[in-house]
């Protein structure tokens, strides 16, 4: 007998497949909105008070932020006791973007055709990013039956109606151009025969929007438009991070202190404008959780704008994606795409009971999973942890032999490196730390309350609310980047640099001081601290 699970977990197995033919006959109902709001309330980590700290200091103060984050804004600038000598300029460019994701990538594409003299400053490579590890898809409403103002409202509301509306409004008006253009730079999306593009949906979407690249679409998206960068010979600054911005006397952003993070020394950026696309925080490791984000994933770009003046939207709402690998441990939250459920499977406990709709919001749906496992329904892996099953055979049976290696290949060849055929048995999952829903507040056309400091990608708050819906995330980057790029293109022809400085650095630590706030560390944290001796 095929058993790639220990007999626990196989006994399990077979209550999942004892309920499979009725769970295929009667779909788990939706749940009402009262529902939904009692188990949110009940049992999603950002519900849950002693994970988060009061804001002391800023422009945030007497907000609250999670308790690693609070840290790292009550944290000692690590250029603090540095002889900094801003009169030596290293760089001077017009845009400096800070992040070489998919915001950042964007960004820079966009910034360079319109003329300006633009340069990347990314803390690992280019493409090391968030957006490499996105896997389902981007959305767009192009197709006849749907539209930008249904994209609007599936949006809106899912966020718990907490997004910035013009914000909102830009993300989905724009998202069919962003899709041309992906397409035209050279992304394979799935298509038919005939060219048209495949479609799918996502949890919380009306309509089948999402567009992909098998499972792989965040890499797929970040390898034409890295190319596209490489191509137009944009300079991209490696292994080099951004450790504060720069003012100067008249208050604008006037560049960045860059550290080179394999020989330690500081080097100046000048530019007229800065962009900030340094992406997420998962590897911040909130609550403990698991993530499926990239190494750098630090909220570098928080600390950053927020010690310049810039203020936090939405900094207490993260996103716990509900499906991240709980088993193998190897594979400890990686992520597991909401692409396998759009395609089929479901959600079951370990009684084989299909406790919710396999497509509700992503919030709601890791809520569920953490019900279950608490109120002991989920199924134990080796090492003690538990979560519950994605009954993945169900893909094969509804949408015939096949579909599992030609629509989420990836996912296949992942499990089957550790044995786990999902095409014969479910994967176990539990929530995976995924994505920071806030960060720094922007307006319509990107801009920070700094003069000339724009904000793009993961980084920036109030564009998806409090909950993010799949493949608005791959959306965001390029509808975002692209913005960005051009408005800072616009803008550095009017700027006229002061005397640059450090003031403000100076002036945080006091205020650090003042609060009685000493945490011992310093930020921006930059990389996270796995090994023991890291304090």
């Amino acid at each position: 007998m095929y058993a790639p699970y220990p007999e626990n977990m196989m006994e399990s197995i077979k209550k999942v497949e004892a309920s499979r033919a009725a769970r295929m006959a009667t779909e788990p109902r939706r749940l009402t909105a009262e529902e939904k709001d009692a188990l949110l309330n009940e049992f999603h980590p950002d519900r849950k008070p002693d994970a988060f700290a009061e804001i002391k200091i800023g422009p945030n103060k007497g907000q609250k932020a999670p308790l690693e984050l609070a840290k790292m804004l009550h944290s000692t600038s690590r250029i603090l006791n540095e002889k900094i000598d801003l009169s030596k300029v290293d760089y001077d460019v017009d845009v400096l973007v800070i992040g070489g994701g998919g915001a950042g990538s964007s960004c820079a594409i966009e910034a360079h055709n319109a003329g300006a003299n633009v340069m990347i400053v990314t803390k690992l490579r280019i493409g090391d990013a968030n957006t490499m590890m996105a896997e389902g898809g981007i959305q767009a409403a192009d197709k006849e039956n749907d539209s930008p103002v249904q994209h609007y409202l599936d949006c809106f509301g899912g966020g718990h109606f907490d997004a910035k509306p013009e914000l909102v409004k830009r993300l989905v008006m724009e998202a069919p151009d962003a899709i041309k253009w992906l397409n035209e730079l050279g992304v394979e999306f799935d298509k038919t025969d005939d060219g048209r593009m495949v479609t799918t949906h996502g949890g919380g979407t009306s309509r089948k929007r999402m567009h992909a690249a098998k499972d792989y679409s965040g890499a797929e998206i970040m390898r034409t438009i890295r190319d596209e960068v490489i191509n137009l010979g944009i300079p991209v600054v490696e292994f080099t991070s951004a450790v504060e911005l720069i003012k100067d006397d008249k208050g604008q952003v006037a560049g960045a202190v860059l550290l080179n993070m394999e020989t330690g020394d500081y080097s100046v950026a000048k530019a007229k404008t800065v962009v900030i696309a340094t992406g997420g925080a998962g590897r911040m490791h909130y609550q403990g959780f698991p993530t499926s984000n990239h190494y750098g994933a630090t909220a570098d770009g928080l600390v950053l704008g927020y010690r310049a003046g810039a203020a936090l939207r939405n900094q207490d709402s993260i996103q716990y994606h509900p499906t991240g690998a709980i088993y193998p441990s190897q594979i400890l939250g990686a992520l597991v795409t909401e692409k396998v459920r759009s395609v089929g499977a479901q959600l079951v406990n370990a009684n084989g009971e299909a406790y919710i709709h396999p497509l509700e919001t992503r919030d709601v749906n890791a809520s569920g999973v953490i019900r279950e496992c608490k109120e002991g329904r989920g199924v134990e892996v080796p090492g003690g942890a538990q979560g519950v099953w994605l009954d993945t055979p169900m893909i094969e049976i509804l949408g015939g032999e096949g579909t599992i290696e030609k629509r989420i290949p990836a996912m296949f060849r992942m499990y089957m490196n550790y044995g786990i055929d999902m095409r014969k048995v479910p994967i176990v999952i539990y929530p995976t730390l995924h994505y920071q829903n806030g960060g720094l507040e922007i307006d319509g056309d990107g801009f920070t309350s700094i003069p000339n400091l724009l904000v793009a990608g993961e980084a920036a708050g109030g564009i998806h609310g409090t909950n993010r819906l799949m493949g608005n995330s791959l959306l965001d980057v390029i509808v975002f980047g692209r913005n960005a790029g051009k408005q800072a293109s616009k803008k550095y022809k009017e700027v006229e640099l002061g005397n640059m400085n450090l003031d403000h650095v100076q002036s945080y630590d006091a205020e650090l001081k003042a609060a009685s706030l000493e945490t011992g560390e310093v930020s921006p944290l930059l990389l996270p601290k796995y090994a023991r001796h890291e304090r």
